[in-house]
């Protein structure tokens, strides 16, 4: 089976990058499941409801999110009414469901009923807000869904430092199919298989404007460097282009066979969206 996933997703050119580029890669190369980091889908901070369904339409399966994931106040709620959007896994656990949505689910191919794939997110630690250890309840979530005869997994470790991304994908080794990092904007060039069956990279990288730090427009970040003053980003304009890996996955071990990165800016666009 194949799985598509796409980096973080930073508003408008972002957004048409990914509707672009499913349209493309979907007729080339079949993937059974598409996955979207689109936690900066609205107007480079935050998702809501309104984007996560263009998502959806545009034949997306399941939306991770990261650290914005509340950035925008009316699509807090919408984390509780769709299941395929989740926010980490690793917020603490309480009595009290104060935390909503979940940060695991397992979804069926639409073209084949009986195929499962489990998506799990989890937030690191390091230079990010303290969660709980993401080691410990990433373990603990990948121990259900084998319990459930769940193979076939896809972690998104959103997260700032490169080793802890990397030494979470070691520690899971064999345990899942493949372990992504997102959170950086800035793919890594380090996809690989590893000893155990795992596919990983550090960074699948963003889809947006490439001509920006981030995603954001290049003066206002030169600025707020050079000041330290308070500044408002605002998103890069201009064409936008996209980050994803392409993973193949035996469907009755678990274990990936290949994992393909792909990174290309899209200069002509046909419907916006």
């Amino acid at each position: 089976m194949r799985v598509l996933f796409f980096g973080d997703v930073f508003a408008k050119p972002g957004r048409q990058a990914v509707k672009m580029a499913i349209l493309k890669m979907t007729a080339e190369y079949a993937p059974d499941f598409i996955v979207v980091n689109g936690e900066n889908a609205a107007h480079g901070k935050g998702i809501n409801a309104k984007y996560a369904e263009e998502f959806f339409n545009m034949g997306v399966d399941v939306i991770t999110t990261g650290n914005h994931a509340w950035d925008q106040a009316d699509g807090v709620d919408f984390f509780n009414q769709c299941k395929r959007l989740l926010r980490p896994a690793n917020y603490a656990e309480t009595d009290m469901n104060l935390v909503p949505g979940s940060g695991v689910v397992v979804v069926e191919s639409k073209s084949r009923p009986n195929l499962k794939l489990a998506v799990l997110l989890l937030m690191g630690r390091v230079f990010m807000d303290p969660l709980d250890c993401p080691f410990h309840r990433g373990r603990k979530e990948i121990q259900k869904l084998k319990q459930q005869g769940i193979k076939n997994i896809l972690v998104d470790f959103h997260g700032e430092a490169s080793s802890e991304k990397q030494a979470f994908a070691y520690f899971v080794d064999g345990e899942v199919s493949a372990v992504v990092g997102t959170h950086s904007h800035v793919q890594t060039a380090d996809e690989r298989i590893l000893p155990n069956g795992t596919a990983a990279i550090t960074d699948v990288g963003m889809c947006g404007c490439f001509d920006s730090v981030i995603g954001v427009k290049k003066e206002i970040a030169i600025r707020k460097f050079l000041t330290k003053m308070p500044a408002r980003f605002e998103p890069a304009e201009g064409p936008g282009g996209y980050g994803a890996v392409l993973i193949d996955i035996d469907e009755q071990t678990g274990k990936a066979t290949k994992i393909t990165r792909f990174r290309e800016e899209i200069a002509k666009w046909g419907t916006e969206i």
